[in-house]
């Protein structure tokens, strides 16, 4: 389960995709609208493809996501046109709705018939850990990989890592008995269940009881959104281009170390645990020297300590059959406010400078840390 997870990320083409797109003489214009394209389509599918998860087998729907993930880049190496970048990224967005939501509830049901749910929060971390591990490794195999075989050699061997995915899926163990504990909660399952698990999922989602949860699981991993503004601002910060790349690692290597040691940290410290990272974060970028990324990396490492923690305990708390739906809508929110993030950074663009837009948008985490600290215990008590 941990190794499929991880395989996501070990795709050479990610740091070049952009030039693939250039050299096939697509205009900036034309490279921004393939990412509207991106996330459209995975905000279109997330809840729709969380209620089939919850209705079908959802090893299945792993296999298939890891399918659609491979096609993606072979029609990306195979035909380089605007059309199939365009058909590509629709078809990562779904692949990425099907695992959203899908992996989660599959992991959990697995550990809860085993009466280990416990460990929910261990695996998830060793997954994510693992998988930041693995970017790191594409990045720098992508070097070696562009310069013996071209940009689409780096596509191909994309194809290769998603096919390996694909069967490792497929040599899952099949589907464990869904968890629940509402007695209500209907049992239908299969394609005719699918409108049901709909309803049941978005109304869990909706209960006091969960809706609060399913907010912060949401907005804490939006802000991971910022990882897309760092090599700006390094170069900002006065960082020679040759250490702009570095700067950038050390904050995804930190995250590998915030994801390995969030089992460590107790579910009802999330709060002081974002306060944490969005005052680093923050610091790092308003000291206008590129030493502060060692603050900037030390707080995304704390944050995304933070986004096992939040994830974990939704997962203790959905009670209904439909686990993946409600994931999936904790998803689908992540999406909405990743998206109001980089709206807020294209606006302030024109008046602030790109450490204060950052500083900003981490002064928000601190926000959203002291609130979750304040409901305490209405959010994090036992229920």
């Amino acid at each position: 389960m941990v190794a499929y997870a991880a395989l996501r990320e070990l795709i050479p083409v990610f740091p070049v995709y952009a030039l693939l797109f250039v050299d096939a003489g697509l205009s900036t214009a034309q490279v921004s609208s393939l990412f509207v394209i991106w996330s459209g389509t995975h905000v279109v599918l997330e809840i729709p493809s969380g209620a089939w998860a919850d209705a079908v087998s959802r090893r299945s729907l792993l296999v298939l996501a890891a399918g659609l993930y491979g096609c993606c880049f072979a029609l990306w190496s195979g035909l380089p046109t605007y059309a199939s970048f365009a058909g590509g990224f629709v078809l990562w967005g779904l692949s990425s709705s099907l695992v959203s939501g899908t992996y989660e509830a599959y992991v959990y049901d697995h550990l809860h018939d085993r009466d280990d749910a416990a460990s929910y929060r261990r695996v998830i971390s060793a997954g994510q850990t693992s998988a930041l591990v693995l970017n790191l490794l594409a990045t720098a195999a992508a070097t070696p990989i562009v310069a013996t075989w071209g940009l689409t050699g780096a596509g191909w061997a994309s194809v290769a890592v998603c096919a390996m995915a694909a069967a490792l899926a497929i040599g899952l163990p099949p589907d464990a008995p869904r968890s629940h504990s509402d007695s209500d909660d209907g049992g239908e399952t299969g394609p005719g269940g699918y409108v049901a698990m709909l309803r049941s999922g978005l109304a869990e989602s909706l209960h006091p009881r969960l809706a609060r949860t399913v907010l912060l699981a949401a907005l804490v991993p939006a802000f991971l959104a910022f990882d897309e503004y760092f090599g700006l601002l390094a170069a900002e910060l006065g960082a020679p281009l040759t250490a702009v790349p570095l700067l950038v690692a050390l904050t995804v290597a930190a995250q590998a170390l915030g994801a390995a040691l969030a089992p460590r940290l107790p579910l009802h410290r999330t709060g002081p645990v974002l306060v944490c990272a969005g005052l680093l974060v923050a610091a790092g970028a308003a000291s206008a020297r590129p030493a502060g990324f060692v603050a900037i990396a030390a707080g995304y490492g704390v944050l995304q300590a933070a986004i096992v923690v939040a994830e974990t305990d939704l997962q203790h708390r959905i009670r209904g059959r439909a686990r993946a739906t409600v994931t999936s809508v904790a998803g689908l929110l992540s999406d909405v406010a990743a998206i109001a993030l980089y709206a807020l950074v294209a606006v302030g663009s024109g008046v602030a400078s790109m450490a204060a837009l950052v500083t900003v948008l981490a002064l928000l985490v601190v926000a959203m840390g002291l609130a979750a600290a304040l409901a305490y215990p209405t959010i994090w008590s036992r229920e």
